[in-house]
């Protein structure tokens, strides 16, 4: 048997990028997939399909908010069935398209499930494969809530979510996260009456606060119901639906909601179990995660770890970020990832999107720092595509070095691009102002709100 430089266990979006990226540079790669398709919970069953399902009932929505615009639409109906088969079709494209990527990299794929009884070997199955090195990138999948059964019918996770075989009539979420906001406003959109139950006094905590507030107004216009403060004590099943028990946090009330199902979405944990990491001596730290230092390897030499299995925000661009450096860096190359300018997107409507520290952040440290802010009612783009909600808000140095940017509004998910560019190029918040911006455009408002936190914004 032919002896692999790496194997990558895990055909996640760090895996898969990692495999590829290692093949690029001459090594020898396998991915090791027991899914069935390669892309891991981001293709199959959490980024993607949820961007189909958001934009294909952002469509259906608009149609009943078309009357301002002078457009009349009659007769419209829902064919649920055909959105899920779109929402099927982009995955199962897509998930092809990685294993061409496979083919044309000449990266060997294994299908099965691994574990690792030594350093240096790879077992799926009864065969074992002998390697160089091992990259764990086997990801994440939802967190349960202690005392809740999670059927994937009535009470289910972001998976079942995805696959409702019909718009329920009333949804609970419980986790005012990202995902739990996502996919309540897809269900929202398309009928459910959605309430929200988060155990914190505010929505999308790590999200600035200030942003956060935005965003909560604007998805309470848009039909999501809020009940914060509130802890699931535990669900009751009957004929007649579901009733959920709700502690109100330090306040010794229980109330109950009555629903037809319940999704649970209070975070997301990694997957490690199976792997033998214990009996190696692979150290994981009191929550789950892998513990690896800089050049992403384990306490165990040879075994290093990527994405949403260590320490770091559990995204799917930051586990590809980590995937290259590593190999990279196992390559003799130079590899690095700055945690700091790794943007997260909520793909709500409106969009939330940050960068950097938060003033809350910036405030418990003792940071000297500015705030600029411009609010996408007086952009005059926003203004025209009736995309006013929310605003723009950079935080700075005095000097003008931008520490943090954050977004509430319409195509927050782009504009934050060109903040994290800022960031990563060191650019001040003059430089991003002096750049000339296309008018009119949302964008626009990043220049405002950098002006702004000169105490030079024109249009504010």
């Amino acid at each position: 048997m032919s002896l692999y430089d790496l194997i990558v266990i895990g055909g996640g979006p760090g895996g898969y990028v990692a495999a590829i990226r290692a093949a690029q540079l001459g090594l020898k790669v396998a991915c090791v997939e027991g899914r069935g398709t390669l892309g891991g919970t981001c293709l199959n069953v959490g980024c993607i399909p949820s961007k189909a399902m958001l934009s294909s009932s952002e469509k259906y929505e608009s149609l009943s908010h078309l009357a301002g615009h002078g457009i009349a639409v009659d007769g419209v109906r829902l064919d649920l069935d055909a959105m899920m088969a779109r929402k099927d079709k982009i995955v199962g494209d897509l998930t092809k398209g990685i294993a061409f990527l496979f083919k044309k990299n000449g990266v060997d794929l294994i299908e099965g499930w691994a574990s690792i009884p030594a350093a240096g070997q790879v077992q799926v199955g009864d065969e074992i494969h002998e390697t160089k090195n091992i990259l764990i990138a086997t990801g994440s999948e939802p967190t349960p809530l202690p005392g809740v059964d999670i059927d994937e019918g009535d009470v289910v996770s972001s998976t079942g979510a995805l696959t409702l075989p019909e718009v329920p009539k009333h949804l609970v979420v419980v986790g005012a996260g990202v995902i739990g906001l996502e996919l309540g406003q897809v269900w929202s959109r398309l009928g459910a009456k959605v309430t929200v139950v988060e155990y914190l006094d505010r929505i999308l905590p790590g999200i600035d606060g200030e942003i956060a507030k935005l965003a909560q107004r604007a998805l309470s216009k848009r039909g999501l119901k809020f009940q914060l403060g509130r802890a699931l004590k535990f669900i009751d099943r009957s004929e007649d639906g579901l009733t959920l028990t709700l502690d109100r946090v330090g306040k010794d009330k229980e109330e109950q909601l009555v629903a037809d199902k319940v999704l649970i979405a209070i975070g997301r944990r990694p997957v490690i179990r199976g792997l033998g990491l214990e009996a190696l001596g692979v150290s994981v730290n009191a929550r789950g995660f892998v513990e690896v230092d800089e050049r992403f390897s384990t306490s165990v030499e040879g075994i290093y770890a990527i994405g949403d299995c260590v320490p770091g925000p559990m995204l799917a661009h930051k586990a590809e970020e980590d995937g290259v450096a590593c190999v990279e860096m196992l390559a003799g190359q130079a590899g690095h990832v700055d945690y700091n300018t790794v943007p997260g997107i909520v793909y709500t409507d409106p969009e939330v999107a940050s960068v950097g520290k938060t003033e809350e952040a910036l405030k418990e440290a003792g940071t000297d720092y500015t705030v600029g802010k411009f609010t996408f009612m007086a952009n005059s783009r926003a203004r025209a595509q009736g995309e006013t909600d929310g605003a723009v808000k950079v935080l700075a140095t005095p000097e003008g070095q931008i520490l943090g940017a954050h977004i509430c509004g319409a195509h927050g998910g782009d504009l934050i691009a060109e903040l994290v560019l800022a960031m990563t190029k060191g650019a001040t918040v003059a430089e991003v102002a002096a750049t000339c911006h296309a008018h009119p455009a949302m964008a626009e408002a990043v220049k405002e709100a950098c002006l702004d936190a000169m105490g030079r914004a024109i249009h504010a």
